[in-house]
């Protein structure tokens, strides 16, 4: 089957070369061209092997529209800006956030709105065509580094990219939800002679079976990762993740907008969490690669250094906190009174129950925040401290405030 062509072709190359790290076997294992559990289907869904909060509710994807609005509008409302959605899995989010943006058109009338979506799986952008622009799609635009552009149901322009370099510079609100989580880990172990890779490697007891070895020396990852404050003994690093939190850092301090970040983490306190998920169940990740989604949490203390100053930060805050500070309980109220039927109803209250009970996603999922400095911090006050011009709080993290 599918499955055995990648291990195939990985037991091929251990055999050849020796171990790999667990960076290259997760890109081996989610995004090999032919192969690729990603590339090859999009496993989002009730049907697939994971679901994401968008899928569960409206809700979700409203409020992360009213953050963006609330933004712009505590930025002093700029002319124009682009949404950049990083993975946009099946386009549910961008499809709520754009029906807000319908919804509240009268105060985006003077604003030039653009939709950039960075997409590496052809499976996927088609999907995210079919649900965003019901097909009005034209492939390889002329003009633009976008390899797809269309009009969205709502009139918005809307363009495809393999790659964040690749969007148009300019004033930009990005999101990353569920992105940062699929990127490849480098794993290490403190070991009494310093810092080792955690390797993958064929099994010698069991053929045609994968196994965790440790390096025998230092690798380039291990001398080049791990920071020299690190107390935990096990650790987990994803340097694309850092690459890509830098990217939008330089492009927020530059052309100013914000990021929103939301996913599975911890702030630097966890060591072991790189699972496989296969319908919807946990699966070893050692086995049949390609078949399974994988994924580690996030480390925001990580993401936080990327940034490397350029920006300021705010959270993680776990998303319980996050909806509650954006108004969930009044909107699911509004909601509640609207639906006719007690299957809404109950629909409802479940995909609430989803988002916000600490044992589903409430507390394993959290937010963060990329803004430019002078967004939280009033250059005024130095000089007159007696000026009474307070910054609007950021939405989410702190109470929101819609005039």
């Amino acid at each position: 089957g599918q499955a055995t062509a990648i291990l195939r072709h990985l037991l091929l190359k251990l055999r050849a070369t020796g171990p790999v790290t667990v960076a290259e076997y997760m890109r081996e294992a989610l995004t090999n061209p032919g192969q690729g559990y990603y590339t090859r289907r999009g496993g989002i869904g009730e049907g697939g092997d994971f679901i994401t909060s968008p899928e569960i509710s409206q809700v979700f994807g409203e409020l992360i529209g009213i953050w963006y609005i609330s933004e712009w509008m505590a930025m002093g409302k700029p002319k124009a800006f682009q949404l950049v959605e990083l993975g946009p899995g099946r386009g549910t989010l961008t499809d709520d956030i754009l029906r807000v943006f319908k919804q509240l058109a009268s105060l985006l009338s003077n604003c030039d709105v653009s939709i950039h979506l960075v997409e590496v799986s052809p499976k996927l952008s088609e999907i995210q065509a079919e649900m965003l622009t019901e097909g009005k799609v034209q492939s390889n635009p002329k003009n633009k580094s976008a390899y797809m552009k269309g009009i969205s149901k709502t009139g918005i322009p809307i363009f495809w990219y393999r790659d964040i370099q690749d969007v148009p510079q300019g004033y930009s609100f990005y999101l990353a939800h569920e992105f940062f989580d699929a990127l490849p880990i480098h794993k290490f172990q403190r070991t009494e002679k310093g810092w080792r890779e955690v390797l993958v490697d064929i099994d010698p007891e069991v053929p045609d079976q994968l196994r965790f070895v440790l390096s025998p020396s230092g690798t380039p990852a291990s001398e080049n990762f791990i920071q020299p404050e690190e107390t935990r003994d096990h650790v987990e690093v994803c340097p694309d993740a850092g690459v890509i939190i830098q990217r939008l850092a330089c492009r927020i301090e530059k052309d100013g907008g914000a990021a929103l970040v939301a996913d599975y983490g911890h702030d630097g306190t966890k060591t072991d969490t790189f699972r496989g998920f296969r319908n919807h169940k946990l699966h070893d990740v050692l086995k049949a690669p390609g078949t399974a989604d994988l994924t580690a949490d996030v480390d925001f203390s990580y993401l936080r250094k990327m940034t490397q100053g350029r920006t300021a930060t705010l959270g993680p805050i776990k998303q319980r906190e996050f909806l509650k500070n954006m108004g969930i309980d009044l909107r699911l109220q509004v909601l509640l009174q609207n639906s006719r039927d007690t299957a809404t109803r109950e629909q409802l209250l479940h995909s609430y129950d989803m988002l916000m009970n600490p044992k589903e996603m409430g507390d394993r999922f959290n937010f963060f925040a990329l803004l430019p400095h002078h967004r939280l911090a009033d250059p005024e006050k130095k000089h007159k401290p007696e000026s009474k011009s307070p910054v609007a709080p950021v939405a989410g993290f702190g109470e929101l405030l819609l005039k």
